[in-house]
């Protein structure tokens, strides 16, 4: 920009002296600030006369928003009282997790919460909560990896197919698969996502946009992981094309990357800023969704989620493409995200963060650990969990309480009893740093009904 741009020349053209100011002078810094003074202080003015038609634009909205109805940024007081809210297995929790829920069931926005059995505490809400709340969505409360999911492809290929081929196998995965910070996949895939008007519109993922393309069909590190493995069918509905049986299948878990996480980072700081709580809870800050700021993340947390699906298709095409043969059934689910559902009898903000949606009759996978099978579930829709299942077996060990009592050498002999091969992968994800994952279904049979089964064998996670 020619010559930097003040507070007072927006002024000079005719802005009132209120917060609209700073907030058109963060946006212009944040967004536009190597355009020219001129142009940028043409579309002011343009702004200032006729703020309604800028609503809901990129760079403008939020100044249009600050001349017609200033967001009211106000101290907020948590409840006295909890709203209505459901544990699944108590016992296995530890108290910060349930402290955590207790205090997210006093926002003034809260309608109704639940924790599942295999929680444990988080940032903001805990791991394995489930946050209704009214027309609010709370960053922290969907989580940093937005959209994290399962998906799993189950083909139509015998279980015995696995015997003589691991070697194969594990090269396949070598080969298709890309994990953590650094690597990409070698071939570039485009995808139809990255022509959608989000990345043209919303200042932020446009440039998230080049992050987003180089890191499609790739996982992330920590517990992410891609894996071939054996299915147990044992219930099969109508409309799948395969019966009971044991089955070759890929698992893969992982979120929407990098930009899920520059997302997060964005809007909780945005929503921290307007959204000031007592010191304790500050981290459950939200946005509401009738601002600029509201309405965007709510996009960008839509893209984000569509972003962390376009990943798992991505690799799962790869692996099939790799066998020669395509999945017969897929069944997937997101467990960090927020969706608008109807709670009692009214349409809320539905928070799963590390959650499974368990509706009547719909699919989910809950994975085990690297030892122990995961469960293919179908919702029985109860409403006391707000429709939810766990994510997981859930943590009992912190990474740091991992590193201090697990060796290399005790996990690779437990993953050698029970034949399970590692590629990658640290002592913070070792079998025994999970909960006991036959325990954890157990406590939620109200929850969801069990129609298989899903064994690790060849397991490719971060280095």
């Amino acid at each position: 920009m020619g010559s930097k741009l003040s507070g007072k020349d927006l002024i000079k053209l005719g802005f009132p002296k209120i917060n609209a100011i700073n907030i058109a002078l963060g946006q212009i810094t944040r967004y536009r600030k190597r355009e020219k003074k001129e142009q940028i202080l043409l579309e002011a003015r343009s702004v200032l006369l006729n703020p309604d038609q800028f609503l809901g634009h990129g760079t403008w909205g939020k100044v249009a928003e600050g001349l017609i109805k200033p967001v009211e940024v106000r101290l907020q007081q948590l409840r006295t009282q909890r709203v209505p809210f459901s544990v699944f297995g108590e016992n296995e929790i530890d108290e910060v997790a349930k402290r955590q829920l207790y205090d997210a069931l006093k926002l003034p926005i809260s309608v109704q919460g639940a924790l599942m059995p295999d929680a444990h505490s988080g940032y903001g809400l805990p791991i394995g909560g489930v946050l209704a709340t009214d027309n609010a969505v709370i960053p922290f409360g969907v989580g940093v990896d937005i959209g994290c999911r399962m998906s799993l492809s189950i083909f139509d290929i015998p279980a015995s197919y696995m015997k003589g081929k691991e070697f194969q196998l594990r090269n396949i995965l070598k080969d298709n698969t890309a994990f953590g910070l650094t690597e990409t996949q070698k071939t570039r895939t485009d995808h139809e996502l990255f022509s959608r008007p989000e990345f043209q519109e919303i200042p932020i993922l446009k440039s998230l946009k080049d992050k987003a393309y180089k890191q499609l069909g790739s996982s992330g590190s920590g517990n992410h992981f891609v894996e071939f493995g054996i299915v147990e069918l044992v219930d099969a509905k109508p409309n799948w094309e395969l019966g009971k049986g044991s089955y070759l299948a890929v698992l893969s878990h992982s979120g929407s990357r990098g930009l899920g996480a520059n997302i997060a980072k964005h809007y909780s700081y945005l929503a921290i800023k307007q959204c000031p709580l007592p010191k304790h809870v500050q981290h459950l800050a939200w946005l509401d969704l009738d601002t600029h700021d509201g309405q965007e993340y709510w996009l960008a947390m839509n893209l984000a989620g569509d972003y962390a699906k376009a990943c798992h298709d991505n690799i799962h095409q790869r692996l099939a493409k790799a066998i020669g043969k395509r999945p017969r059934l897929t069944i997937e689910n997101h467990h960090n995200f927020a969706w608008k559902e109807v709670v009692g009898d009214k349409e809320c903000i539905v928070h799963r963060k590390g959650a499974t949606p368990a509706s009547v009759g719909m699919l989910g996978i809950i994975p085990g650990s690297m030892t122990a099978k995961g469960f293919i579930v179908e919702g029985k829709g109860n409403i006391e969990s707000i429709n939810s299942a766990s994510h997981g077996a859930g943590k009992q060990m912190s990474r740091g309480a991992c590193k201090n009592s697990i060796s290399k050498s005790e996990m690779s002999k437990i993953l050698d009893s029970y034949q399970v091969e590692l590629i990658g992968g640290s002592v913070d994800e070792a079998p025994m740093a999970y909960k006991d994952i036959e325990k954890v279904i157990s406590l939620q049979q109200e929850l969801v009904n069990v129609l298989g089964t899903f064994t690790p064998k060849i397991v490719r996670m971060d280095k």
